[in-house]
């Protein structure tokens, strides 16, 4: 019976290691939905794979192509379902497919139903064991450069049967709209439906060349930045907010006018070792340059708490093999190294 079929779906999450509670939030969850209405469900999941592989390939006909199946067949699917959800999806002109707001909302939806699918249809066959198939992850892009990507010849050579996409941005990405499996962000994460694990915290320091001090002097506290020329990580100049002391609560806020604005890291280390002023960065990056006297750590005593960096994904993805895999690699690489919050 129906309570009998929910059971055995609550049992196998249970028996893959998938926490029970992730699911408190869910309101008729697909789970709840397959349970309850059998073949039906099926066939409406069937439906939405066909219709998401229209959206993606930009035509029927190339969906009809990738699937075993006929043009016929997927256009009476697609039609199936808009009579079940009483609205138009697509917009079929002779070149292009072009969705609807309605269609825009069903297949976001759809591409992270299909991906719940996925991820419990893995941990099911067991590849919970052998981490498989393919992992896109998002990382700011300084910190994927320096500290991800060096790794990751390592992690391939311990899942052989994994593949990883790493997607370096400076930006949250959307994570079912781009297809995005595990996200590593910086900074306090908003509520949100996420699940996130910590990994480790960045310590950002304030440092500048020892020509520049030479010429300009060394602050003795923040409320001397304001006379000094700072150089600040943005995407478009303006006035930026520098925040110091150790409470997270409290500390104090150094309003910095600054003289040279960057959208790269990178630059703005190049500047501050060139002269050009002080620099906020996080410490991991200007490691080498401070061990070798480019650059001079400045308001140690003053420094902000560290910000945590955590890995973001999908409640769906909780049994994951290639999430936790890919998560458990980094943990056990900077266990004990610390290498961000120097």
């Amino acid at each position: 019976d129906i309570k009998s079929r929910h059971q055995h779906v609550q049992s196998l999450f249970s028996t893959t290691g998938i926490d029970p509670f992730a699911l408190r939030d869910y309101r008729r969850s697909w789970i709840d939905y397959l349970a309850e209405n059998g073949r039906m469900a099926m066939d409406q999941l069937a439906a939405m794979a066909t219709f998401v592989r229209a959206v993606d390939s930009g035509s029927l006909s190339a969906a009809a192509r990738s699937l075993p199946s006929s043009l016929t067949a997927v256009s009476r699917q697609i039609s199936a379902l808009e009579q079940h959800f009483g609205t138009r999806l697509l917009v079929r002109t002779t070149r292009q497919l072009a969705l609807t707001d309605d269609g825009r909302m069903l297949y976001e939806r759809a591409k992270s139903i299909l991906g719940e699918v996925k991820e419990i249809e893995e941990a099911l066959a067991g590849s919970r064991r052998e981490p498989s198939g393919r992992l896109r992850v998002s990382a700011p892009t300084l910190m994927g450069r320096l500290l991800i990507a060096p790794l990751l010849g390592d992690f391939l050579h311990a899942c052989p049967s994994l593949s990883v996409d790493l997607l370096l941005v400076d930006r949250n990405v959307n994570l079912i709209e781009e297809d995005v499996h595990l996200a590593l962000r910086v900074g306090r994460i908003p509520d949100s439906q996420l699940v996130t694990r910590k990994l480790a915290e960045v310590q950002m320091i304030h440092c500048a060349s020892p020509g520049y001090l030479a010429r300009r002097g060394e602050p003795q506290s923040p409320s001397d930045l304001p006379r000094h020329d700072c150089l600040v990580f943005s995407d478009a100049p303006g006035a930026a907010t520098w925040r110091f002391g150790r409470d997270a609560k409290g500390g104090s806020r150094i309003r910095i006018a600054g003289r040279l604005w960057v959208n790269s890291l990178d630059a703005l280390a190049s500047a501050a070792e060139n002269g050009a002023g002080i620099v906020r960065v996080p410490s991991w990056q200007v490691e080498r340059q401070l061990a070798e006297g480019r650059l001079r750590r400045l308001l140690r005593e003053h420094e902000p708490a560290p910000a945590p960096l955590h890995a973001l994904y999908q409640p769906s993805r909780l049994g994951s093999a290639k999430i936790r895999a890919f998560i458990d690699f980094l943990v056990e690489r900077w266990r004990g190294s610390d290498p961000l919050g120097r």
